[in-house]
């Protein structure tokens, strides 16, 4: 058996703590952890809910094992619940849902043991690396930062931010972009999830509508003003991406703004995100109906039916239903999210008219009808 020296491992924490640039108090929790963890290894039981303290004054680890209290003559795990009636016996005013803990007192821990409390040290220090480094980033969620292409995986790709590695899912990527290691490349910080078995993780995009829209801020200063701004985009990315825009200063032509002399400023997002990628920027309204008609350009609409629960008609001639409908759908798809709206294309009926009579016809017409009136009022000759 190994002798288990506290006053040793707490002179270890501080200096892990300053190795690894965390708080003292979370390495702290660490090493306890891993004594909780070397102890059910030697003394306990594998699903045991074990806790451990470290007394740095006077040398001493104690560790806690927890039972919650369950109503008696029920099926109960012996690990980590006790029957009220010996909950009873142990402390007199227990009750059903409280929570026991027994104390031992830890004087030495075993080889195979310490190999276990090595293992959880490891483990949860870099977890607490990554959730520092991960923290760094928390104020850059939403904002477009500088990486390196660090691994590419068939489903996943990891960027090397500098303080930290995210990872670019395969459905945030941009479909036909191809991405080699040690290139550099822009992307859009979307989220940290906690939620993953890997532990933590950032989540990197190229494919979102958010990215874009962050490219345009940078390209149209004019948005920073508040004379013009973004009212709502939806982007099908490597496909097509629809951005309504809208002017806040009379006479600016929020669409002109947002394109650019000579279309320099489109241009230079298209440059981001790949030619292949097609843009369209409508100018929004707060008419649903003309936010729909801008919304399904470059189709021509005849008319739309604003319904019940955000739906709509669409109505055009038959030349423009696929222009409206656009390939796969894309367009009506994308200008349903852009607008809101649940989008239903219909041709429009057409009606039948009698034809028309020119002038020419009617005159003659009116002739004949006379002649013929005459003829008929004539005396008849004797």
């Amino acid at each position: 058996m190994e002798s288990l020296d506290i006053k040793q491992m707490v002179s270890m924490i501080k200096v892990i703590a300053e190795e690894k640039n965390l708080p003292e108090d979370v390495v702290f929790e660490i090493i306890e952890a891993a004594i909780a963890a070397a102890w059910r290894r030697d003394n306990g039981e594998k699903d045991q809910n074990v806790r451990a303290e470290l007394n740095v004054n006077s040398g001493e680890a104690d560790v806690y094992v927890m039972h919650t209290v369950v109503e008696d003559d029920v099926a109960y795990n012996p690990a980590n619940e006790i029957p009220l009636k010996d909950a009873k016996a142990i402390k007199k005013t227990a009750k059903v849902d409280d929570v026991l803990e027994e104390k031992h007192k830890v004087a030495t821990i075993g080889r195979v043991a310490a190999q276990t409390a090595k293992q959880v040290v490891i483990h949860r220090l870099k977890e607490a690396e990554k959730e520092i480094m991960l923290a760094a980033y928390a104020d850059k969620v939403g904002q477009v930062v500088n990486g390196t292409i660090l691994r590419v995986e068939p489903r996943v790709v990891q960027v090397d931010l500098g303080r930290a590695t995210g990872i670019m899912p395969q459905s945030e990527q941009i479909p036909g972009e191809y991405y080699s290691v040690g290139a550099r490349t822009r992307v859009f910080i979307k989220e940290i999830d906690r939620e993953g078995l890997k532990g933590p993780q950032l989540i990197l995009s190229r494919g979102a509508p958010e990215f874009v829209e962050y490219l345009f801020r940078q390209e149209v200063p004019e948005i920073e003003n508040d004379t013009v701004e973004i009212k709502s985009i939806a982007r099908e990315a490597g496909f097509r991406t629809k951005i309504a825009v809208i002017s806040n200063v009379p006479g600016v032509d929020p669409v002109g703004t947002f394109v650019g002399g000579r279309g320099v400023r489109v241009q230079a997002v298209m440059n981001e995100i790949g030619d292949r990628e097609k843009i369209d920027i409508v100018t929004w309204s707060d008419n649903p109906s003309e936010f729909i008609r801008e919304a399904l350009s470059p189709a021509e609409i005849a008319k739309v039916e604003i319904g019940k629960d955000s739906e709509a008609k669409v109505f055009v001639t038959e030349d423009q239903q696929s222009i409206a409908i656009g390939r796969s759908g894309q367009n009506v798809r994308l200008a349903g999210r852009l607008t809101g709206y649940k989008l239903d294309i219909e041709l429009v009926k057409k009606s039948v008219s009698k034809p028309r009579k020119n002038v020419e016809d009617s005159l003659l017409s009116a002739i004949e009808e006379v002649e013929s009136n005459e003829e008929t009022e004539k005396p008849a000759k004797k």
